[in-house]
């Protein structure tokens, strides 16, 4: 007897969005288990994630965020230098010692060190031991998480959409694959806890519209407090959307923002201060230490050559023992302006600036470029993109339309503008209206921000698989467009057109699954034509 052919189980949504984001996981955690730079000694793949390395071995194998040990560990021809970054600064610590420090902002860094103190304890390897097996763990650890709290984050965001079924999965399908977090997602960077925090605080602005009760909310405003900080610690341009977030949730709750949203950013912003003062003895990041300091005194100088010698300098510090030991000797250090010298005591622990601004008088000025030091990568002249693009045009179009282009290496961000206007056209004043809005200004206040910058900060980010930037506004693009792929996805041609652009995609983001920290396709195409300057 013939059995009757079953019926076909509908697919659930849920479950085969799930599905999408364990196979990333899956994808992800493949690569990071094989993750290891290009000379096969250590799972660092730049001098950007070694930076953050460097600081994580050092705090806890040697109670310091102070990397010397790290950067002067040679490999075993004794000549290469594996943990070596050009992401470092240099200043004196608490004790009048000179040492190197990681120019990232440390409360990431700390938190990770903490993960690793877990591993090691647990399997007794050390990370400068095996810098390998051990820093594969402890990515593992820590971006497969982040990674999938980031997926999940998106797809609450997009779920409630009024879009079709195959619209919502398109994007988180976007999130899953076509974008630069995905290849980033292998390496220890600030981008993805940044994502996952955006991406967190929209989920949870979208579920708790129209919520009125404080008991239904304070947890969430609590979690969405200390993401919004994390984004900003991670990136300081998120500062912007902060704003926008405290502004958007007080409107929905103005009780709940004030005494949960506020209080929980405060505690993050907090531990961030609390790290730099750790780290550096300054609440301000190292990046903010890139100038000289502070005028302290005027030198008048008897020498024939207008320059002071070291005896005067010597003397003049004497005279001011809250700066200076009766003990100390200086030293003078050229510099390529000949109106700017280095003060060093003969130590070299503790250094000042010497300022000419008018006939033979000299302003003595405390130290506060942290990036000047011999041998720096920041005052040599750099090549490539670290040059800086001259002109504000050009690099415009770069990191929009050409070689390190928002749209020409993820084209499914053209739907972007699309989606906000339609949001835009949403009655005013309506929680999605608003946010839409925000997102539209920030975008614009980050790219006018990154393109009005000196000629020196005009550079990609470096080298980079994508405008790494930006990366924390993903979540935010993803669900700006969803009604511009609702459209679409209703006719065929539009499903087409979305297909497309989202493979495309798809493609950049596969082009930097061996390693994120590489030029862009078309830049590595480009530069093989020979239309680039190396």
């Amino acid at each position: 007897m013939n059995e009757r052919p079953r019926r076909e189980e509908r697919v659930d949504l849920g479950k085969l969005a799930y599905l999408l984001i364990f196979i990333t996981i899956g994808v992800v955690a493949g690569r990071i288990a094989v993750v290891q730079s290009k000379e096969g000694d250590t799972a660092f793949l730049s001098a950007n994630d070694r930076s953050r390395w460097c600081t994580v071995a050092a705090l806890v194998e040697d109670g310091t965020y102070s990397i010397d040990r790290q950067i002067a560990i040679t490999d075993a021809s004794g000549k290469r230098r594996p943990w070596s970054t050009i992401d470092r600064v240099r200043h004196t610590d608490s004790n009048g010692m000179m040492h190197f420090y990681s120019s990232k902002p440390p409360l990431f860094s700390t938190m990770v060190a903490g993960v690793y103190w877990l591993v090691q304890e647990a399997s007794q390897m050390t990370l400068t031991d095996q810098p390998i097996y051990v820093a594969r763990i402890v990515i593992a650890i820590v971006n497969l998480p982040m990674l999938f709290v980031f997926l999940a984050a998106v797809w609450r965001a997009v779920v409630d959409c009024y879009a079709p079924d195959s619209a919502k999965l398109l994007g988180l399908s976007v999130a899953c694959f076509g974008t630069a977090l995905l290849p980033m997602s292998i390496s220890l960077n600030n981008h993805l806890p940044a994502a996952m925090s955006t991406a967190v605080v929209l989920a949870i602005y979208l579920k708790t519209a129209g919520k009125t009760q404080l008991r239904q909310v304070s947890t969430l405003y609590f979690v969405a407090g200390l993401a919004a900080a994390f984004a900003v610690a991670n990136e300081l341009p998120a500062m912007a959307m902060l704003v926008a977030w405290t502004i958007l949730f007080y409107r929905q709750h103005a009780l709940a923002t004030l005494s949960i949203f506020v209080p929980a950013v405060i505690v993050v912003s907090m531990a961030f201060f609390i790290t730099n003062q750790l780290a550096h003895q300054s609440i301000r990041p190292p990046y903010m230490h890139r100038s000289d300091g502070a005028v302290m005194g005027v030198l008048e100088t008897t020498s024939t050559n207008g320059v002071p010698t070291a005896k005067e300098v010597t003397d003049w510090f004497r005279d001011r023992r809250d700066v200076a030991k009766s003990s100390d000797e200086f030293v003078l250090i050229a510099t390529p302006d000949p109106d700017r010298w280095i003060i060093e005591t003969k130590d070299g622990n503790r250094r000042f600036v010497l300022i000419k601004p008018t006939g033979k008088e000299w302003n003595v000025r405390q130290w506060d470029n942290w990036y000047d030091y011999a041998g720096s990568y920041w005052t040599a002249p750099r090549k490539g993109v670290d040059r800086g693009e001259p002109s504000h045009l050009r690099y415009f179009f770069n990191i929009t339309l050409g070689h390190y282009g928002l749209f020409s290496l993820t084209p499914i961000w053209l739907l972007v503008p699309i989606g906000l206007r339609n949001r835009l056209r949403e009655p005013k004043g309506r929680y999605r209206f608003l946010l839409a809005a925000a997102v539209a200004w920030v975008s614009i206040i980050c790219i006018v921000f990154y393109v009005s910058r000196p000629e020196i900060d005009r550079n990609y980010g470096g080298v980079s698989s994508s405008f790494r930037w930006l990366l924390w506004l993903t979540p935010l693009w993803i669900w700006s467009m969803m009604p511009a792929v609702s459209q679409l996805m209703l006719k065929t041609w539009g499903r087409q057109v979305v297909l497309v652009l989202f493979v495309a995609s798809v493609f950049s983001a596969a082009t930097a699954l061996e390693n994120p920290w590489q030029h862009p396709w078309i830049y590595r195409y480009l530069s093989f034509l020979g239309w680039l300057d190396s």
